[in-house]
């Protein structure tokens, strides 16, 4: 976006620790699953960069900033000057205060080096336990099950993807993931990993359930900002590198987007917002800023293990309102509308997602509904404003 507004203004270097170009992690579930192949979702190769004058350093994490000298540092021992800084960090696999989690053998799903593990791993049938029952960890098992293994997905909360669904969703979900054989646990709380004699990896403890063999174990229960980096630099952080609206840090030369940043107290996991945040933080870099970052509630439109899925809004709200729904448990179905004075305020989808968009546009126009209330719930084609 930077090039594109002003091609000429910056020599631009790119710096990352991984071995790879930019690619798409959202697409890393199907690498996993094989699905795809690695070159299928990169985005902008080598090639790309070297066209448009862009230096893309591989291989070679920042370990170190001066913000005085306005120079980084990298683990090779090499130097960059910069005039402007943009920190893009992302985020770290979210670790469980539990016993045994440090074992060198627990696997996460985050990047490329983490599919090509989970994918050696698969090789034998063996028994996988996934510790999470979000998206990321229901990716990971429906990946791990397509290679071979024999999963099982250990959820602390009473139902799957609580923060996405609420508990009749996230029962259908269960039941459509159990069709595919995986095994799925919920509210079950895990207390330790343990290890056999010779030091590998042997199962699963619990503080409210019988133990479990396993022989392998994947963390798959969030992200935390990846915030070291600005620390050391002595940038201010909290849960994330604090940025203003214009994605600008405490020190007006650093900006900061993505994963790793704390905007008004509000963290970001989801790609569209984080589009949203480079093209405001590009505009200013090209010294043409007309736009300030404002977060925008967007609809969450996922694919679990082939289950098509929206949500938007909150799906549980604590504050009084009504519900509208249509349930079909034979061919797993799901449709959910929060109303709260004749506005749409959150949308719950399962199995059928084709009028997702039009009730997250009447959501996100707080359209009054009160004239097509009656047949909303069958969606746009049979309701009087379509």
């Amino acid at each position: 976006t930077l090039l594109s507004i002003e091609p000429d203004l910056y020599d631009v270097t790119v710096i990352g620790k991984e071995h790879y170009p930019n690619y798409n992690r959202i697409m890393l579930s199907p690498v996993l699953s094989g699905e795809k192949i690695f070159d299928e979702i990169i985005l902008h190769d080598e090639q790309w960069c070297r066209d448009r004058g862009i230096h893309l350093v591989m291989g070679d994490a920042v370990i170190a900033i001066d913000r005085k000298k306005q120079v980084v540092q990298t683990a090779s021992g090499k130097t960059f000057f910069y005039d402007r800084l943009l920190l893009a960090t992302g985020s770290n696999p979210l670790i469980l205060p539990i016993q045994g989690i440090d074992h060198p053998e627990v696997m996460t799903f985050r990047d490329v080096s983490d599919v090509m593990r989970l994918r050696a791993c698969a090789e034998g049938s063996p028994r996988v336990a996934v510790i999470g029952g979000g998206l990321l960890g229901l990716e990971a098992a429906y990946g791990l099950s397509r290679q071979g293994a024999s999963v099982s997905v250990i959820h602390n909360m009473p139902f799957l993807m609580n923060r996405q669904l609420d508990e009749t969703a996230g029962n259908l979900l269960k039941k459509e993931l159990e069709k595919r054989g995986m095994a799925i646990y919920t509210n079950y709380l895990t207390q330790e990993i343990c290890s056999d004699d010779e030091g590998r990896i042997s199962g699963l403890r619990f503080k409210n359930a019988e133990p479990m063999d396993f022989d392998a174990v994947v963390l798959a229960v969030g992200i935390v900002p990846n915030i070291t980096l600005a620390k050391q630099a002595g940038l201010l952080c909290d849960r994330g590198i604090l940025v203003n609206d214009t994605l600008q840090t405490f020190d007006p030369k650093v900006y900061a987007v993505g994963e790793c940043v704390q905007h008004r107290k509000r963290l970001f996991g989801l790609v569209q917002p984080l589009y949203q945040q480079a093209f405001v933080c590009a505009t200013h870099l090209a010294e043409k800023g007309v736009s300030r970052y404002q977060y925008q509630e967007s609809a969450t439109s996922l694919k679990v293990s082939g289950v098509q899925m929206l949500s938007a809004g909150e799906v549980n709200p604590v504050e009084p309102s009504e519900t509208i729904y249509y349930i079909d448990e034979k061919k797993s179905i799901y449709k959910k509308l929060v109303i709260q004075n004749n506005v749409i305020i959150a949308v719950c989808l399962l199995g059928d997602v084709d009028d997702g968009r039009w009730y997250y546009e009447l959501l996100e126009a707080k359209t009054n509904i009160q004239a097509i209330r009656s047949s909303l719930i069958f969606g746009r084609a049979y309701s009087v404003a379509a």
